[in-house]
């Protein structure tokens, strides 16, 4: 059949476990169900840098953020100078396409793509509109995107304000089926589809809305230590107002309900492919940048090293009776988003760069830990998981949680201080210090860990509330690429 196409999609702030696969009757997900069923599920994927640019380009690059040179969200910095996924499919025969959210600076860099359909989410001050912006003002609504008035970092919630063509979701599955349908087919294809949701805003189509309606939603998740908070928590969880139970179970059926409108519009593209004649021949990856805690443990969105803002859903379902690939399969090796893109070139027989640090996920190579970082300084946070544990390790105040992956998989019972675990935690501690770098290196000595005393705790203040976006036209003026927007 020749080298195969390729389908790379991915959504923004999409916990692994939700997933009706996972046994979550809270969450309809029938197509991604599906792929998995066809394909390879890896429960226990890692985002290297829970946090939207870092993690992708750790997809992009096949890289670490030691490599890749971002750990804390970096909105003008240009992409690196390491071979890319698109540009290596591109370098040998393939054309590269992609729609929706790349989230690099600046906003119109192809990073190897020969074509892209942008959607941004609402950053024209970065250099620019979007495609959905320029689309949506030649039919007649130029600025109205984000008159929902919901901020794209907050949990408050509402239906979409304008008809369905206009959605996020339903416009870029669109434009991907009509890249699709526009195909050169004297060349095998990479598509990337990059949908911005179920990050917030919190603006789901009415009738998926109505879908949840009387859904019974699983309580969120409670620990012991949720009262002793290290000081990257106690700030992050003050970033957002706090929510009663109610609210947390309102706010959930929003989201999942932007969940479940992918999983359906996905249907669509994979149907255009199907009915393109390709669908045999081609590859097919979901995926998401990061996840989002969703209230448990009174927490909300990313950054943090625990499963629900870390872990990532990731299902590959290869060519048709791919031998690479078996149907079905759960395979539970340690994962990351660097592993994307030398497995993908390996199903493509396509040699890998030198540079990637990521393994191909249809070799036989595994990773004894896992580690994970995000941002620097009292916020600084670090993780290494050997899949049956996890250590997290704070620097500010030295703070450190352990848990067992096996017995408390919702990560309520801290045991770092338990004796029976001393060995455990020794060994964990000595893989996650040999992962330090930059800045890290003045918390240890040669004793181990050593930390920093943590500044005071001080009320934060949200005056933009959250990176609240406003009418779009006339467009905003320039502002500083570098300005973090929205985060805690």
């Amino acid at each position: 059949m020749g080298s195969p196409n390729i389908l790379l999609v991915t959504v923004d702030q999409w916990p692994a476990n939700l997933l009706r696969l996972n046994g979550r009757t809270d969450i309809d997900t029938p197509t991604l169900d599906q792929l998995a069923k066809e394909g390879v599920h890896f429960p226990n994927t890692f985002s290297e840098c829970p946090i939207c640019i870092p993690a992708r380009r750790s997809l992009m690059t096949g890289t670490t953020p030691r490599q890749h040179g971002d750990r804390i969200f970096q909105p003008s910095l240009q992409t690196p100078n390491l071979p890319l996924i698109a540009e290596t499919f591109r370098d040998n025969g393939y054309q590269t396409g992609a729609v929706g959210k790349l989230h690099v600076y600046p906003p119109r860099d192809r990073i190897g793509f020969e074509e892209v359909i942008s959607f941004e989410e609402g950053r024209p001050q970065l250099g620019g509109q979007d495609d959905w912006d320029i689309w949506l003002a030649e039919r007649g609504q130029a600025g109205l995107g984000y008159a929902h008035g919901m901020s794209n970092n907050e949990y408050d919630f509402r239906p979409w304000h304008l008809d369905e063509a206009s959605h996020p979701t339903v416009w870029i599955s669109r434009q991907m089926c009509r890249m699709i349908q526009r195909r050169d087919p004297t060349r095998p294809a990479f598509w990337h589809l990059s949908y911005n949701f179920p990050h917030p805003p919190l603006v789901p189509l009415r009738d998926y809305l109505a879908l949840y309606s009387s859904r019974e939603m699983m309580p969120r998740i409670k620990g012991d230590w949720n009262n002793d908070l290290p000081y990257a928590l106690a700030r992050a969880r003050q970033a957002w107002p706090e929510l009663d139970e109610h609210q947390v179970e309102q706010m959930r059926r929003a989201f999942h309900a932007q969940c479940t409108l992918i999983d359906h519009q996905l249907r669509v593209v994979i149907g255009t492919l199907r009915e393109s004649l390709l669908l045999d021949n081609s590859i097919i990856v979901f995926t998401s940048d990061h996840g989002d805690m969703l209230g448990d443990h009174g927490l909300y969105a990313k950054r943090l090293m625990l499963d629900g803002s870390l872990c990532v859903p990731l299902i590959v379902m290869g060519v048709e009776n791919c031998k690479k690939l078996s149907a079905g399969k759960i395979d539970k090796r340690l994962a990351g988003l660097q592993d994307i893109m030398p497995t993908l070139l390996e199903l493509a027989e396509i040699d890998c760069p030198e540079s990637c640090t990521g393994i191909s996920l249809v070799s036989n190579s595994e990773r004894s830990v896992f580690y994970s970082e995000a941002l620097e300084g009292p916020m600084a946070m670090r993780m290494v998981c050997d899949g049956a544990w996890k250590l997290i390790w704070y620097p500010a105040g030295n703070k450190i949680q352990l848990f067992d992956r096996v017995t408390d998989p919702q990560e309520k019972y801290n045991v770092a201080e338990q004796a029976d675990n001393k060995e455990i935690l020794s060994r964990l501690t000595e893989a996650l210090i040999k992962e330090l770098y930059g800045e890290d290196l003045k918390w240890i000595n040669e004793n181990g860990l050593t930390g920093f005393e943590p500044p005071i705790l001080e009320k934060s203040h949200n005056r933009g509330l959250s990176g609240q976006r406003g009418l779009h036209f006339p467009e905003p003026p320039n502002g500083d690429p570098g300005k973090v927007v929205g985060a805690p």
